[in-house]
């Protein structure tokens, strides 16, 4: 969320709606009402979850406002991470909202528009029986981690870190749904989970099982993609400004306990 979290179905869609005027051969009005498609891999409490069949999080929450401000209607399309951004390329959606890192990789590739600044996390069982407080405890570990994330590009830098200091790489086993890779934990297949300190957080706050292992690492900001030369790149820089402003960007992290990941000023 990383995703260190974390493009796609659809361009934007019209749907008319006709109103009879009248009640006897009256005219009639039509009101279009514009859709604004997010892709978004709705795994990943808080930011994205299913309720029942109902998406909800603090992705949703602000997405739903952006394209409210837009003079829009958004829907979000259920989409894995690891073929997100190749999806919002293919037109299959008109952005990505799912706890994606922008980095400077993604930008060869897309536009963002920043909303959060977010760290990543270690999760343990609780107690910390391994004794993991700092990623070079990882050594010789098996960890946990949802595929095609910045948390996964991350471990496979420090991998790098540790064959140089002659030491035991960690063993990283991927998930395609970052639920499962937290079950991995839960269940004894890893020996830690890494992933976006929000997330991690919330399986913590939901799970006593469960417990932080040492501090934040690498806070980096978190955007809304959109494909390069999109015209509507400056309005969802101005609803994000003004939802930030106006105190509406708070109220909603807030609400899904993620007030510390604004962006600072």
């Amino acid at each position: 969320m990383l995703r260190f979290r974390l493009a796609g179905i659809l361009a934007a869609t019209v749907v008319v709606a006709l109103v009879a005027a009248g009640a006897s051969g009256g005219a009639r009005s039509a009101a279009a009402a514009k859709t604004f498609v997010f892709c978004s891999d709705i795994t990943y409490p808080p930011e994205e979850f299913f309720q029942g069949t109902t998406p909800v999080g603090s992705d949703i929450d602000i997405g739903n406002e952006v394209a409210r401000r837009m003079g829009m209607k958004a829907q979000f399309n259920n989409t894995g991470f690891d073929g997100i951004i190749a999806a919002l390329l293919a037109k299959k959606c008109d952005a990505i909202i799912s706890g994606m890192n922008d980095t400077p990789e993604r930008r060869k590739q897309v536009a963002f528009v920043d909303y959060l600044s977010v760290g990543q996390s270690l999760m343990v069982k609780k107690g910390n029986p391994k004794g993991i407080k700092t990623l070079a405890d990882l050594s010789g570990k098996t960890v946990s981690v949802e595929v095609g994330t910045t948390n996964k590009q991350f471990l496979d830098a420090q991998n790098k870190v540790l064959k140089q200091q002659g030491k035991p790489s960690i063993k990283i086993v991927t998930f395609p749904h970052d639920t499962d890779a937290a079950n991995a934990l839960k269940t004894g297949r890893v020996d830690a989970y890494f992933g976006d300190s929000p997330v991690v957080a919330y399986y913590i706050a939901r799970d006593s099982s469960f417990g932080f292992a040492g501090s934040p690492v690498n806070p980096i900001p978190v955007g809304i993609a959109m494909r390069r030369g999109d015209a509507r790149i400056p309005a969802v820089q101005k609803a994000i400004t003004g939802m930030y402003a106006d105190g509406s960007m708070m109220k909603i992290l807030n609400k899904w306990k993620m007030g510390a990941f604004a962006l600072k000023k």
